[in-house]
This record gives structure tokens, sequence and C-alpha cells, in this order.
């Protein structure tokens, strides 16, 4: 039980430190927006790479982030029934819903974006933008981060609950930093 508890920890402070650094693309997501529509309207020049660039920011938020937000319970959730069940209860609907929902989505779509990346990087792909973004193929294999941050939090909620239904209750979620 020892070694689960130390995966938890570890994939959690990993995601919690990756969500702490990929939040700051946020500011970045604004910064490059207020740039991109100034130059565009108040000097009239046009950059499409800087368009762009705040779209892949904000992807990279979303996509790299979702782990984080997967740990602090940020996706979707029934709170009606959730927020009021018993520690073990709650460990039950997550072990379930991680085995039956999240783990196979994260699986498939991992293997189905093998294909899509792949071509990508043998292809050199670029934006079909004139003057737009280079190496798109980087954003696209952002599918694959997104898959090992889920994923590994998702193995992390496995391990919680687990760990939860064997009496270790310091694990349970609702706790502070869950």
């Amino acid at each position: 039980m020892n070694l689960l508890a130390s995966f938890v920890r570890a994939v959690d402070a990993a995601n919690d430190l990756i969500g702490r650094v990929v939040m700051w693309f946020s500011l970045g997501i604004v910064l490059v927006c207020f740039a991109a529509v100034y130059l565009r309207y108040a000097v009239g020049t046009g950059m499409p790479w800087l368009q762009e660039l705040y779209v892949w920011q904000h992807a990279i938020v979303f996509l790299i982030g979702a782990g984080f937000t997967l740990l602090h319970g940020g996706h979707v959730r029934v709170d009606l029934f959730y927020g009021v069940m018993s520690a073990r209860r709650r460990a039950m609907v997550d072990l379930a819903g991680t085995l039956l929902f999240l783990l196979p989505f994260v699986v498939l779509l991992a293997y189905e974006a093998i294909p899509l990346v792949v071509l990508s990087w043998q292809n050199n792909e670029v934006s079909v933008q004139p003057g737009g973004m280079p190496a798109i193929y980087v954003l696209k294999s952002m599918l694959h981060g997104f898959c090992l941050v889920v994923g590994l939090q998702g193995l992390a909620t496995v391990a919680r609950s687990v760990l939860v239904l064997s009496g270790r209750e310091e694990f349970a979620t609702g706790r502070v930093g869950h």
C-alpha cells in the first residue's frame, strides 16, 4: 500500500506542478491576443503566426492542464449525489468511473491519435495560413500529452480509491487539495 500511496503523491505533485506552469499560458493568451489585435487595428499589420500562437496557447492550457483539473476536481460531476456520499462511496464511484469511462477513453484517444501525429511529424506539417505557425506536429503531439497527464491522474485516482477502500481515508477526495 505504501507503493500505491507514493505513486498517488508523485502523480498528484507532477500534475499540480504541470498545471501551475501551464496556467501561466493563460496570461500569455491575453497578452498575445492583445498584441495581435493592437498590431492589426492600430498599426495596420497582421501577423498570422501571432494570431495562431494564442490558439496554440489555449490548446496547451486545455490539453496539458487537464490532469491538473482532474486532480483538483474541476471536471464536470453531478455533485448532487457525490457531494453527500461517504468517502468509501466516493472512492467506489471514482474507481468505477475511472476504470469504465476515463481510462478506456484515454487509451482509445492515444491509439487513434498515433497516425495523425506520426503523419504530421513525417510531413513536417506547418500551418495552412501563409505566415502561420510552423511545426503543427508539436501542437498535434499535445494530444498525447493530454493522454499522458490525464491517464496518469486516472491511474492515481484508481490507486487513491483502492487506498481509501482499504482504510486509508487521508487519500479520500473532497479533502483539502483534492
